[in-house]
């Protein structure tokens, strides 16, 4: 199942950079960003050193059921390194490996989907090569989001697993979601991409910027964790039942353990039960689809572990950054 992609490639000679979206199918700023991306950058190949593969889809039979998978029901970001003889997210993910295992470096983008909103951040695995962690950290500091998380190597069937067992430097990046395509996330994923272009020289010279609030100078937060499983999303807090589930936290707020982050009740309203926070730190992902069924996750929370961040973490709580908010592409561009 062959990718459809764009390819840029400079006038210098330089490294490969593969930027992907749509690894899920209902992930769609990402989407939007790499197209745009990719009508901007041939006016830059005189600056260009090197190429840069542009996938804006990855998941077309997902997006086309306008769902987070394909229709064999299998998470492609688990799916990899995948068979060109399985199912279709199978071949879709030995594509995908292919293309990974081609560049020099690699930047995935994602959303919380149409269930999820995550807080603006770029990860990376703490990979055990020093100089494969030194460029990919440098990746994710460059890219400009708020939240910059260095979580463990060894979590597998991701792209970044890929990337990581061949020595190539590679970040991921969540943007909110919930659905929507917001401007102001296609507008960060698009700066973001060419502050990497331009922290790896492969774009010199004088760039527009596309978003003032993603420069490299307004990240927030770093934290590094090497526990097993950091990184890994979809095991925490857990619902305990089915049913209509009301958040009490919002997304970026400081919480502390044993506070309340929700209730799920029954249709009527007349059973239920509170949600409690079993960590004290910062809300990273929050569901906000209200319908839930027994074990589906509920939230992240980001522990600190340090004083400094537990006060950054506090900082962010009670100031909520622009992007939080209903922002049009007209004010984004004014």
């Amino acid at each position: 199942m062959p990718l459809p992609k764009i390819e840029i490639i400079g006038q210098q000679s330089g490294p490969h950079l593969l930027i992907t979206g749509g690894v899920h199918g209902d992930e769609f700023e990402p989407m939007v960003a790499l197209q745009q991306l990719g009508k901007l950058l041939p006016a830059y190949t005189e600056n260009l050193h090197g190429r840069v593969t542009l996938i804006p889809i990855v998941n077309e039979p997902a997006f086309m059921r306008r769902d987070r998978v394909a229709e064999d029901n299998k998470d492609l970001a688990r799916t990899c390194p995948g068979s060109q003889s399985g199912s279709v997210t199978e071949r879709i993910a030995a594509e995908l490996t292919t293309e990974i295992r081609q560049a020099d470096y690699y930047i995935d983008l994602h959303t919380g989907g149409t269930k999820i909103a995550v807080y603006p951040l770029a990860g990376y695995m703490l990979h055990p090569d020093p100089k494969v962690l030194d460029t990919s950290r440098r990746m994710a500091l460059a890219f400009g989001l708020p939240v910059v998380w260095g979580t463990t190597s060894r979590l597998e069937g991701r792209s970044l697993s890929i990337a990581r067992d061949a020595g190539i430097p590679a970040i991921y990046t969540e943007y909110l979601g919930g659905g929507t395509c917001s401007p102001g996330g296609v507008q960060a994923y698009l700066q973001g991409c060419l502050n990497i272009l331009q922290e790896l020289n492969l774009l010199q010279g004088d760039l527009p910027t596309i978003d003032h609030g993603t420069a490299k100078e307004h990240v927030q937060l770093t934290i590094e964790d090497d526990r097993e499983g950091a990184g890994h999303m979809q095991v925490n807090h857990p619902a305990p039942i089915g049913g209509l589930w009301k958040p009490e936290v919002e997304l970026g707020h400081f919480v502390q353990e044993g506070d309340c982050l929700g209730r799920i009740s029954s249709p009527t309203g007349e059973q239920g039960t509170e949600i409690f926070a079993n960590q004290t730190g910062m809300v990273l992902v929050l569901r906000t689809y209200c319908r839930v069924d027994k074990e589906e996750f509920l939230a992240v929370i980001l522990e600190p572990s340090s004083a400094q961040e537990s006060e950054i973490m506090r900082e962010i709580s009670t100031h909520q950054p622009r992007f939080m908010h209903s922002v049009s592409l007209k004010q984004l561009i004014d």
